[in-house]
Formats: C-alpha cells, sequence, structure tokens
C-alpha cells in the first residue's frame, strides 16, 4: 500500500475519534457512482431522508450503471441496479447485469460517535459487484464529513489482508467464487461467500465548498474491475479517486471524478422523495365548514316532512354532493339518523371524501338528524360504513386535536345489506369514452434493456347497471424507439407464458383489454368479483375472486381462480393453442408505518405452484413503492437467468403531482427479466385494491385529509 493511502485512512479514522469536538451539521447526502449513499465508488454510513428515491445513471471505464435506490425506513436502504458492461465476456458483446443491496444503519450521528452502517452490494445478483462491508462516517464543523470503513469481496480487492472473522472460524479465510457456481443463472443470494475472504481499508473525505459544491476524494479498495477473459475494463494506476458533485437543483446532481488515475467517470442523479408535495395545501376548492345547529333546533325530535320533503331533501343532498365530485348512490333518512351511500370519483383518499361529504351533511340535513353514517362505495360496491355524531363534527372541527379525535368516535363497520338503502339515480351517462395518447415502457427484458413505445388509445366503458361494467382498451402504435422482429421464443421444458411478449399488438390496431365486470358482496364483510373477457395483453378467459376483508381488521383473506387461453400476436380477436387454470389464495397484512404485506400461493401461468412474497411502504401522500419476489417449482435452471421472478414496482399518485384532486395514478413495475416461472394474470380491478381505501387501516393512515 502506498503511503499517502495510508496518510488518507489514518487522517479519516483520527477524525472519526475526535470528531466530538466539533459541530455537526448535516449538508445533505450524495450518491456514488454505484448510486447508493456515499462517495465517488466506496459506501458511507450517511443516509438519505425517509422515503427518499433516488435514481443514478452513471459510466466510466466501459461501464454504464443505472440504479434505483430507496430509503424504506430512516435506516434501512434498498438498491436495484442495471449494468451494462463493455465486452465483458470477450466477445465484443456488452454484458447486461443485475444486481440487488441493502444496507442498514445502526445508529444516528452524536458528539462523539459516528454513524455505523453494514451492507452487502449485489447479494442478490450474478456476483459480478458482490461485497460486504462495515463502515462509519462522522461530520466535522459544518462542511467535512470522513468515512472509515472495512470491505470483503470487491471492496477487499486491494490492499487486503487476513480476514480478522478468521479468528472466529477459518471458514472466514476463503472466499467461494459464487457467480463462477452460479453458472449463467445468477439471481440467488450468495450467503456462503458473505464476509468471507481478504478483508481491506476503504475510506475518503467529503468536503462542502458551497451549498452547491461538494468536493470528494476517497481510497478506494476495489480492483476486480477484470473482464471474463482476464482483460482488466481499463488501466489503474491508483487506488485515489477525486470528484465533485454539484447541485444545479434541488434534487439534481452532477458529478464527475478522476478514477483510478487513468479515466474520467461522470454520473447525474435525481432523487425525489415519497413524503414531499409540490403544493401542500392542495389546489382543490376548499371545503364548507361544519354548519353548526342552534341549540334549540338541536334538541329537536323530528323533522317537518311539508317543509322538507323527502325528495326535495334527496335533490338538494345529490346536487351539493355532486359540486364536491361525489356521487350519491343510496338514501335512508329518519327523524334522528341519516344513511347515505355514496360514490368518490375525486378523491384519492377516502377519509378526505369522508370528510367533504360529513360537511355537506351537516349542511343539508334536517337539525333533528343525529347520527350519520357515511358508506363509501366503489364500482357499485358499498366497502364500510363509518358512523359520526354530528355533535362530535360541529364541536371538533376547529378543536386542536380534533382530527384524532372525530376518528376515535367514529364506528367503523360492515356497510348495510344493499337494499337497505332506497337507491337514487346514477345521473351519470352510462357511456364513458375517451382517446389518448400513451407510452408504454418495458424495461430489463433480454437484451434490450429499455424498450418505448408510443401511440393512441381508446379506452370506454358502458355501466349495465351497479356493479355491472363492460369496458375495452384499443391500441395503435406509432412509434416504437427499438423496433426489431422478435422470433418466437419455444421452450420443451415451461411453456412459454410471457417471454413472447414482443410479439404483440406489433402492427395496426390491437385490443388490450375487452370484458364484462361485476362486482357484488355475499355479505358485509365478503366481496366478490367476476370477470369474463379479453382480460388482458396475452391472455383472454374467465376470472373470479372472492375476498374476506373485515373493515376493522389489519387482515384479509383473498381467493382467485381463473381459467384462460393463450391470444393471438395480432391482439385482436384469435387464440393459440395454450391455456391453462391458474389459482391463488392470498393473505392481505397491512403493517405499522404503512408497510403492506401480501402473501400468495397457488398455481401460475406456466402451470408451476408456489408463493408469492410482496411488501409495499405506503405514504400519506399517496406514493407506494415495493418489491416482490416469487418461487415456484420451476428449478432454477429451467427458470433460467435470475433463477426466479422479482422486482420493484412504484406508483405515484397524480394528485402529488399536480397538487388537484383526482384518483389517478402513474405505476409502472421494473422486473429483474421478462420470465415464464411465477408469472401471474394481470386482470384489471383485483378486489384489495378496490376494496381498501374504504377498510379502518387506510382510513387511519390517510385520516389527516378528513377535515381537508
Amino acid at each position: 500500500m502506498a503511503p499517502r493511502p495510508h496518510l488518507l485512512l489514518a487522517a479519516s479514522a483520527a477524525a472519526l475519534l475526535a470528531g466530538g469536538a466539533l459541530a455537526q451539521q448535516d449538508r445533505g447526502v450524495s450518491y456514488t457512482f454505484y448510486g447508493t449513499p456515499g462517495l465517488l465508488e466506496m459506501p458511507s454510513a450517511v443516509s438519505a431522508s425517509e422515503g427518499a428515491l433516488a435514481g443514478t445513471v452513471a459510466g466510466f471505464g466501459g461501464q454504464l450503471r443505472t440504479s434505483f435506490t430507496f430509503q424504506v425506513t430512516p435506516r434501512f436502504s434498498a438498491t436495484f441496479r442495471y449494468g451494462n458492461i463493455r465486452d465483458y465476456q470477450g466477445n465484443g458483446e456488452a454484458f447486461y447485469d443485475r444486481s440487488f443491496d441493502l444496507r442498514y444503519r445502526f445508529n444516528d450521528e452524536g458528539d462523539w460517535m459516528p454513524s455505523v452502517a453494514l451492507g452487502l452490494q449485489d447479494f442478490l445478483g450474478t456476483g459480478i459487484y458482490s461485497g460486504e462491508y462495515v463502515v462509519a462516517t462522522k461530520t466535522l464543523g459544518d462542511s467535512v464529513r470522513v468515512t472509515a470503513g472495512l470491505g470483503w469481496g470487491r471492496l477487499g480487492s486491494y490492499g487486503g489482508f487476513d480476514n480478522p472473522l478468521g479468528l472466529l472460524d477459518p471458514s472466514f479465510d476463503t472466499r467461494p467464487d459464487v457467480f463462477d457456481e452460479g453458472g449463467d443463472t445468477g439471481g440467488l443470494p450468495g450467503v456462503e461467500a458473505w464476509f468471507r475472504g481478504d478483508a481491506a481499508l476503504f475510506g475518503g473525505v467529503e468536503w462542502a465548498a458551497t451549498d452547491r459544491l461538494t468536493v470528494k476524494v476517497e481510497y478506494s479498495s476495489d480492483d476486480a474491475y477484470a473482464t471474463l477473459d482476464g482483460t482488466p475494463l481499463f488501466d489503474r494506476a491508483s487506488p485515489l479517486n477525486f470528484g465533485a458533485v454539484w447541485r444545479p437543483l434541488p434534487g439534481i446532481q452532477l458529478q464527475g471524478a478522476w478514477m483510478y488515475g487513468t479515466t474520467l467517470a461522470f454520473g447525474a442523479t435525481v432523487q425525489v422523495n415519497a413524503n414531499d408535495r409540490p403544493f401542500w395545501s392542495g389546489l382543490d376548492a376548499p371545503p364548507q365548514p361544519v354548519a353548526i345547529r342552534p341549540e334549540a333546533l338541536r334538541a329537536a325530535l323530528t323533522w317537518d316532512r311539508a317543509a322538507l320533503p323527502e325528495a326535495s331533501l334527496r335533490d338538494r343532498l345529490a346536487r351539493a354532493l355532486r359540486a364536491e365530485g361525489v356521487v350519491l348512490d343510496a338514501l335512508e333518512v329518519t327523524d334522528r339518523a341519516a344513511r347515505v351511500r355514496y360514490t368518490n370519483t375525486r378523491f384519492r383518499s377516502e377519509a378526505q371524501a369522508l370528510g367533504r361529504v360529513a360537511r355537506i351533511l351537516t349542511r343539508e340535513l334536517p337539525p333533528s338528524v343525529e347520527t350519520l353514517t357515511l358508506e363509501p362505495a366503489q364500482r357499485g360496491v358499498p366497502l364500510s360504513a363509518v358512523s359520526f355524531a354530528r355533535s362530535d363534527l360541529e364541536r371538533l372541527e376547529n378543536e386542536p386535536g380534533g382530527t384524532a379525535a372525530i376518528l376515535q368516535a367514529a364506528r367503523i363497520e360492515g356497510a348495510a345489506p344493499d337494499g337497505a338503502l332506497v337507491p337514487v339515480p346514477d345521473p351519470r351517462p352510462r357511456l364513458s369514452w375517451g382517446v389518448r395518447p400513451y407510452v408504454a415502457l418495458t424495461t430489463f427484458d433480454g437484451d434490450q434493456p429499455v424498450k418505448l413505445s408510443l401511440g393512441l388509445q381508446a379506452d370506454a366503458s358502458y355501466r349495465l347497471a351497479d356493479g355491472l361494467v363492460l369496458s375495452g382498451v384499443v391500441r395503435q402504435e406509432l412509434l416504437d424507439t427499438t423496433r426489431v422482429e422478435p422470433e418466437e421464443i419455444t421452450d420443451p421444458d415451461v411453456p412459454v407464458v410471457r417471454r413472447n411478449a414482443a410479439l404483440y399488438g406489433q402492427d395496426g390496431p390491437s385490443i388490450t383489454r375487452l370484458q364484462l365486470a361485476w362486482y357484488g358482496r355475499t355479505g358485509r364483510e365478503v366481496f366478490t368479483r367476476v370477470t369474463a373477457g379479453y382480460l388482458e395483453t396475452q391472455y383472454a378467459g374467465l376470472s373470479t375472486e372472492v375476498l374476506w376483508a373485515p373493515p376493522r381488521s389489519r387482515w384479509a383473506l383473498g381467493a382467485e381462480l381463473s381459467y384462460v387461453r393463450q391470444r393471438d400476436w395480432e391482439n385482436l380477436l384469435g387464440f393459440r393453442d395454450y391455456e391453462v387454470l391458474t389459482g391463488l389464495a392470498s393473505l392481505y397484512w397491512t403493517l405499522a408505518n404503512r408497510f403492506q404485506t401480501q402473501v400468495e400461493a397457488g398455481r401460475y401461468l406456466a402451470g408451476d405452484w408456489g408463493a408469492t412474497l410482496a411488501v409495499d411502504r405506503r405514504f400519506e401522500n399517496g406514493w407506494r413503492v415495493g418489491a416482490y419476489a416469487t418461487l415456484t417449482d420451476i428449478p432454477f435452471e429451467q427458470f433460467g437467468e435470475g433463477s426466479f421472478d422479482k422486482g420493484i414496482r412504484l406508483s405515484v399518485p397524480v394528485d402529488a403531482i399536480l397538487g388537484r384532486p383526482t384518483r389517478r395514478a402513474l405505476t409502472t413495475t421494473l422486473s429483474s427479466l421478462n420470465r415464464d416461472g411465477g408469472a401471474r394474470l394481470e386482470v384489471e380491478g383485483r378486489l384489495y385494491d378496490v376494496v381498501r381505501g374504504g377498510l379502518y387501516p387506510d382510513l387511519e393512515d390517510s385520516w389527516g385529509r378528513f377535515w381537508r
């Protein structure tokens, strides 16, 4: 090891030990060329703010890395990375690599104590970038941050020494070659290699020269830049890297560096936070305040139906609700109580719609009505029943702590039977349609990591009755940025149920979906769905579903059974020979801090049996970020590259972007690969997604919007 790196590491260690004598000020987080918080290539123990989502594109020395890092909790973060390595296999072609990182920070930085983090790099992939580390970071003064760490794997490949963990067990002394053992499939955790083999020190210093400019120098312990044919990607003359980060705008970082004494590196990071809102107060019109009854009228036991006939009351209420984007479905009013069933068409949060409806009821109902029961409905199905005392609304609207108090006072239970209320004619037209442009993005599929197609989409729906809707979507592609002529994939071992996706709808108009869907209830807590027709791009048939979802429970149970047949490439009305019976049983569990867990088990589209685990983090403003993994009885070797199905999914509500109320959301799934194992039917309008907004866990999580 050269003297200067020794001095850099010694200075970093000394600063970590003496840092408590200086004032601490967090100058924000910057990202490495691996897309994780840190220096240039080396990680640090700095965490982004909770809910931060960062996308990084960086390249040097024949590599291009695209990374997405999500700060799941204040201390836990995860990274998905997609790398393009030039001529890695020695055949002149690019090699595409997918990898996942996990990192946990044990403590917050204190006056004397640095923050300490442990990380797994490329723990679930091919192992090309695999490494493990323990790292500590300390902020000094108002502008300097120092980092020192101990790494294994790639992070122990330069300046390495005997593994200190070998004192515990001799097996830590040698690191197996997981990538070679895994063959071409990859995608499995290389547990047998974690924290094994030589260890090495790394470290560096960050100096915030200005609020926008940060200068970095690091000592890198990564010397694993050889290709499979043994040829290095670039000349490595020094372990020292020098770079700078420029922040031209909030949430945007541009970085450049001189790497390993021989090559330039450039990168860019865009960071957003799921907790942030461009419009904190929203741009929707403010609600009308609660109408407070005079004391004399509040004590009335009945109301004068001659002065206010029920028909007039119904019409007035329907008009007032319609102005708020709410459709009055059914109504029952007695002298002392009112039960209102409605459909919220405007607000993403059912809690906000509840608050709007409740305030309108205080203004429109006779003064004698004291008990208000609201039944939010979607797709013609009531989700729950939320009851308030009208006097509580009058008392708590402007009271400190009134938001939590009104939730505590509310009673939430199953909605009344369908025949218990008097239906109100729906003023909306039965037919709705529209034409709009569409953008279809496919990522990480084979040798084309990004596919983008543009075109026009016509969609229409016809409401035959409450809960019964005929709908369809037709698309015409106008531009495909990566137009190729794909060949049909056949596999004697595994039915090809997804890998031929590129063959669908290439020419002429295509029917993306054409289906008849019915939603209903068999009880206060049991919901049903039957969908028939062309269910998605690749499959048509019949899909049935039942869901047990007690309104106040954080648990729900569901089951889905579908019989489908594969559609023709033209995406019109024809079929192919493959058909399958598929079905899944589902368990939904809402955890604290808006974590949603879903476990599914059953038979998938390829006839394989297995289970899926999905975990999503939902935020109060509607963002949802999650990950999933599916294991089935298809052997890893037959599944192909990636070994099993896994991916990341993101949903961004449109109202969080525009500030105006809408129930629309932009969703995408970043799958590691498009494979056949663990593939499920993509039916629109699954029950839990329809029902959950009216259940207690979702209402509680978004109750802060009740008075908005």
